[in-house]
């Protein structure tokens, strides 16, 4: 009898949201390999060859291997970086340099493969102004927006904006006094805004008076909305504050949600929207990597089993 194909996922050593993927896959016989990108190649190894058939070899780590013709499906979830402290500074900047492109690009053309999301497609969707741009293609409403390192063009959009937010583009970590923060967003007044905008790239973004803020999962062809009430401006700040509730979307999301995903070529995506106070649904962001499960556990929305679905189908 032939062995079933497993599912690759792709992602750190701590991942609450994939262990419970995983699990379900377990219970429903679906063989899985469990690798972080970023063991690479201290105990994660890459033979692969291009040949006149296509790409053939393996990826084995110090406890399974997976044959590159026979994944099933790739789960690209939060693998960690790639470092090198064996090797000297020089030596370590070359091969940092090499391993996305040589066990990076080996992950990215595994054949016959469904891929959630394709990592060079989750790239592409993390670039916030592209992502904005798309999502005015797609037909949702976006705050009017700004990027910009000019200090002068930020006052004046402030200004004509009146309550305008600050975003960070990325979401590094930002150490205080020694201690890991993240930039949260905020509000903003001109007055605020001094000649340090010039050192780099900021997100200024009109500020939309809002009701609630709605959480949208797309999983596949499934769409689970959740909205989130909590009185905050950023909800991510206090969980401890939030109340869930499973709604339906207005006319027209729906259509929108797929065609902003068939911008990027992704199959999956956590959607970020602020409800109006006249109840229209304002697009913020889509994370492709987005967290989900704990929706789950407080909605008992099927998540889990349409994301397990996905990837137990054979492409």
């Amino acid at each position: 009898m032939t062995e079933p194909r497993p599912v690759l996922v792709v992602t750190s050593l701590y991942d609450p949201t994939a262990d419970v993927v995983i699990r379900e896959l377990h219970d429903r016989g679906v063989p899985v390999v469990r690798l972080d990108s970023g063991d690479f190649p201290a105990s994660l190894s890459v033979e692969a060859e291009i040949t006149p058939h296509g790409l053939v070899g393996r990826l084995s780590t110090l406890s399974r291997t997976a044959d590159l013709a026979g994944i099933r499906a790739l789960y690209y979830r939060r693998p960690t970086g790639f470092v090198f402290p064996h090797l000297s500074e020089q030596d370590a900047r070359f091969a940092v340099t090499q391993a996305p492109y040589g066990l990076g690009g080996v992950l990215a053309a595994v054949p016959d493969c469904r891929y959630v999301n394709h990592p060079h497609r989750i790239g592409d969707a993390e670039f916030k102004p592209s992502g904005l741009a798309a999502a005015v293609g797609a037909g949702f409403l976006v705050p009017p927006t700004l990027v910009t390192s000019s200090p002068d063009a930020a006052r004046a959009f402030v200004k004509r904006h009146g309550s305008v937010i600050y975003k960070p583009l990325w979401n590094p970590v930002y150490l205080v006094d020694g201690v890991s923060n993240v930039v949260e967003v905020a509000e903003v007044t001109a007055d605020a805004i001094d000649d340090g905008v010039g050192g780099t790239a900021h997100l200024f973004q009109q500020r939309v008076p809002k009701t609630a803020d709605i959480r949208v999962t797309v999983i596949g062809s499934q769409v689970f909305c959740v909205r989130i009430d909590s009185g905050l401006l950023d909800w991510r700040t206090d969980y401890s504050l939030l109340r869930y509730t499973p709604v339906d979307p207005p006319a027209g999301i729906g259509q929108a949600l797929q065609s902003y995903l068939a911008a990027f070529g992704l199959v999956f995506g956590a959607f970020d929207f602020c409800v109006g106070e006249d109840g229209r649904w304002w697009f913020l962001e889509c994370n492709p990597s987005g967290q989900w499960y704990w929706l789950e556990e407080a909605t008992g929305l099927p998540m889990l089993s349409a994301l397990a679905d996905l990837l137990e189908k054979t492409p």
